[in-house]
């Protein structure tokens, strides 16, 4: 597993203005956009004011943000929640998933400070159900390919969202 990249100033920059506002609790770049820009950033398991974060991977490309909030809306969540209960297979990576996601937020506790409240928690409804894309493709980008099956199918369904350009300009 390999540690977020750091996030220097011109990422942050970016993200802020991805978000339209300061990031909370970003320790990291966990995934760069096909633009080059950050569009997941890996955050601290507590935020600064002391709020349990169990989202870890947060996805901050506008562009991709609202392609999977259609996606969302169009029904796929509990598309893919009903086929969990009908596709073993399917469950059984998804829990994998699942402890592969809370290996990588403990690698930031060892480092940050561990977060009790969250122990066992990962996002996006892992591992019996689905009830967050965004999360998902956060945690399938930075894990990459293979590793989050479900997070895998909303990678393919979005396309390349980078392909009209940056969702930001440079600052």
């Amino acid at each position: 597993m390999s540690a977020p990249e750091p996030l220097s100033e011109a990422d942050r920059e970016a993200v802020r203005r991805q978000l339209g506002r300061p990031p909370r609790g970003a320790v990291g770049v966990a995934h760069r956009c096909g633009c080059g820009k950050p569009d997941v950033v890996a955050t601290a398991p507590r935020l600064e004011d002391g709020t349990p974060f169990p989202t870890t991977f947060y996805l901050t490309c506008p562009a991709a943000a609202s392609l999977v909030g259609t996606l969302e809306a169009s029904g796929t969540m509990r598309e893919m929640s009903a086929r969990l209960e009908d596709d073993e297979d399917l469950a059984a990576s998804y829990g994998a998933a699942h402890a592969d996601f809370l290996a990588r937020r403990g690698e930031l506790e060892r480092e940050l400070g561990e977060v009790p409240e969250i122990a066992g928690t990962s996002a996006g409804g892992m591992p019996t159900r689905v009830k967050c894309l965004h999360a998902l493709l956060g945690h399938a980008l930075a894990a990459g390919p293979g590793v989050n099956p479900l997070g895998d199918e909303v990678r393919e369904a979005l396309g390349p969202w980078w392909a009209k350009g940056s969702c930001v300009d440079d600052a």
